[in-house]
């Protein structure tokens, strides 16, 4: 059955949430993320959804609101289609290969996008080059305070922010090491550094 643009934001918004959190938000959250004007209003969507068989929901349980498998389906192969170029094969940068091989493949770009928290920076500088990442490329950067020893990382340090190589030293100390070998590493108190995400992907546009 047709669903009318607000139903369809109710469902996309649930979908979103539940993948997110592992639980489904309340109707007051629903009201107040979809601006809806109340909580009878979030009633009757909720209800027109289930009516139409989009929706679930528990018998006098909060939060136990479940989007169908059917339209979680259609919703992921609609975001792969969007968000994919076709994958057609292979191409030498180091020995020769004898041709291209042709692939059915597609390359989806949600595949990096990893989770809602993901953003990207335009990057300024050339302390990174030697990892080719180089002034003017688009990082691809991954919400998170963790990290290991050897990940780039866009670190706090004061009022800088930078995209360095992380590495813990012993004596309580980060180095914040450039992949440039006419620069110094950055060293900081572990307790200083604000870790603010890692680097997931690398763009680059030719023109």
């Amino acid at each position: 059955m047709a669903l009318t643009k607000r139903q369809k934001e109710v469902l996309d918004f649930l979908a979103d949430f539940v993948r997110d959190k592992g639980y489904s938000p309340s109707y007051e959250e629903l009201a107040e993320k979809l601006d809806l004007s109340s909580l009878a209003t979030v009633h009757k969507h909720i209800s027109s959804l289930e009516a139409k068989g989009y929706l679930k929901r528990g018998f006098n349980q909060s939060r136990s609101l479940e989007v169908s498998a059917e339209y979680l389906k259609e919703t992921r192969k609609q975001s792969h289609d969007e968000n994919s170029v076709p994958l057609v094969g292979r191409i030498a940068a180091g020995l020769m290969l004898d041709a291209v091989e042709e692939t059915d493949a597609s390359l989806s770009f949600s595949d990096f996008k990893g989770n809602a928290g993901t953003y990207a920076l335009e990057v300024s500088g050339e302390s990174m080059i030697e990892d080719h990442i180089c002034d003017g490329d688009y990082v691809l950067i991954e919400r998170t305070k963790q990290a290991r020893n050897g990940d780039i990382i866009v670190a706090n340090v004061g009022r800088e922010t930078t995209l360095k190589r992380f590495y813990a030293e012993p004596n309580g100390m980060a180095r914040l090491q450039p992949a440039n070998a006419s620069m110094q590493p950055i060293i900081v108190p572990l307790g200083e550094l604000n870790i603010q995400g890692r680097l997931l992907a690398v763009m680059r546009k030719y023109r």
